[in-house]
């Protein structure tokens, strides 16, 4: 287990979105951070690097036999994100060829659902691996911005990557919530199932083993006063931590006040379920 010296190791999202979800943990007893994109976490999680971690829903539905949801706390939308986005040179209904972020695993899927079913087009997925900013910049590092018809971006990069010439723009969450009138859910805090804790308990001094539902319970709890935090502390998240991932103050603002949700309501839910059982159809899963 990744828990030492009492410590319980949670794998969090690196871009600014994750911060209001962890508000006050990094000073929480018994609690350590390991920040990393979204796609790297749910290995962290399946060797025991980490013991809980923010992962892709549709990492989340591929290990169901093995990991479990534990709070009521995510990453979702219920209309445009601003930072899960394609950008394309060719119109939608047009396109063939999508590179795509490999940050990402969820919004990948997403984007598959929403070109077969939308713009009846079922394009060709490439990984936009070593990515270059520019031709100038292109050294050994392969593709550019420039060489790509169409690309999939999500996190801070969609914000701070230059991105002259693509005409054309699709966030993922406002097509979804016009296609399917829900929000959309894209990670969740899921723990492998059975997982033992060393937690500090609220009001008690001396750590303690748990074990099953309790320690499951009591993390949740943490993680869900963390969110509850971090929501009502949004604008100063956003003035503080926007700036340190490239985002000036009032559009980090607008970003974590308005684009995005953090609580799996029953919309969200039905959103996450329809969206699983989409994948399901169309064999992503």
């Amino acid at each position: 287990m990744a828990s030492t010296e009492g410590m319980t190791t949670l794998g969090v999202v690196s871009f600014l979105n994750a911060r209001p979800l962890i508000e006050g943990l990094d000073a929480s007893s018994g609690i350590s951070l390991h920040y990393a994109v979204p796609a790297a976490l749910p290995a962290m999680l399946r060797e025991g690097v980490v013991d809980a971690a923010l992962i892709p829903v549709i990492d989340l539905a591929r290990g169901a036999d093995r990991w479990q949801r534990i709070s009521n706390a995510c990453i979702g939308s219920d209309g445009e994100t601003l930072t899960v986005r394609v950008f394309s040179k060719t119109p939608p209904e047009r396109m063939t060829m999508l590179y795509v972020d490999p940050d990402s695993h969820t919004s990948v899927a997403l984007a598959q659902l929403i070109w077969s079913y939308l713009f009846e087009r079922r394009l060709a997925f490439r990984p936009l691996v070593g990515l270059a900013s520019s031709q100038s910049d292109r050294h050994d590092a392969g593709l550019t911005l420039e060489d790509c018809e169409s690309v999939l971006l999500i996190g801070d990069k969609v914000v701070t990557a230059p991105l002259e010439g693509f005409e054309y723009e699709v966030d993922l969450g406002g097509a979804w919530k016009a296609w399917q009138g829900l929000p959309f859910v894209f990670a969740v805090w899921a723990v492998k199932r059975g997982a033992a804790f060393q937690l500090m308990p609220h009001g008690h001094d001396a750590r303690a083993t748990h074990h099953g539902q309790d320690a499951h319970a009591m993390l949740a709890d943490k993680l869900e006063s963390a969110r509850d935090r971090g929501v009502v502390n949004a604008r100063r998240i956003a003035e503080q931590a926007g700036p340190a991932h490239g985002w000036p103050p009032d559009l980090a603002t607008d970003y974590l006040l308005r684009r995005l949700s953090y609580t799996l309501t029953p919309r969200h839910l039905k959103g996450m379920q329809r969206f699983l059982e989409l994948c399901v159809e169309e064999r992503i899963i």
